[in-house]
């Protein structure tokens, strides 16, 4: 560092990092909305935030489920599952960053911890171990079908709020591809044999 003529400090440019800086602690509270010019009420834009936070949080978990499965996924079906779930992780990983924006854009804060993330999603905690594939399959579905109860009942809420940037993106993306993709997981759990005897 040097003084410059009048008095004051200069610091010299450096290629050094500034590591390990803490700053003042949070800048905005998670659970909170600040003035954002986006032509919406602060109730809607909290009502938002919270509820799609909890989306959020369930997609998360969802997608780890996901790729868990990918991961674990066994028997005569192990080809086209794996690929299946993939798949599908992929697609819920899109949703996890729209959702996000969506949360950002209204002056809200997303969840992006994982485990905040557990602690916020309504969906139970896995066995740590490999289950069967109905298991498995069925244990997505379940997932799947609390995310979609619940954003049925907030994309209701958003449109009677005005908010129809959220209520798009309930309906357009996280119900829609949620239904897509049940109907693809719940077609493996039909009993058909592999072979005729």
């Amino acid at each position: 560092m040097t003084a410059t003529q009048d008095g004051t400090d200069h610091v010299s440019p450096s290629s050094q990092p500034w590591l390990h800086q803490h700053g003042g602690g949070e800048i905005q509270k998670f659970g909170t909305v600040k003035q954002f010019p986006v032509g919406l009420s602060y109730d809607a834009r909290m009502y938002a935030g919270e509820r799609l936070n909890r989306a959020l949080a369930d997609t998360q978990i969802l997608y780890a489920l996901y790729k868990k499965s990918h991961w674990n996924v066994r028997g005569a079906t192990f080809y086209q599952l794996h690929l299946l779930l993939d798949k599908h992780a992929d697609e819920q990983l899109a949703l996890i960053d729209a959702i996000a924006e969506r949360i950002q854009s209204l002056g809200a804060v997303a969840v992006g911890d994982p485990r905040h993330a557990a602690e916020l999603s309504s969906i139970p905690r896995p066995p740590d171990g490999v289950e069967q594939v109905p298991a498995m399959l069925s244990r997505l579905l379940d997932a799947h079908e609390r995310i979609l109860i619940d954003a049925h009942k907030a994309a209701a809420k958003s449109a009677e709020l005005g908010d129809d940037g959220t209520n798009d993106l309930l309906v357009s993306q996280v119900i829609r591809t949620g239904e897509l993709q049940c109907w693809f997981l719940a077609e493996h759990l039909v009993d058909t044999p592999l072979v005729r005897i």
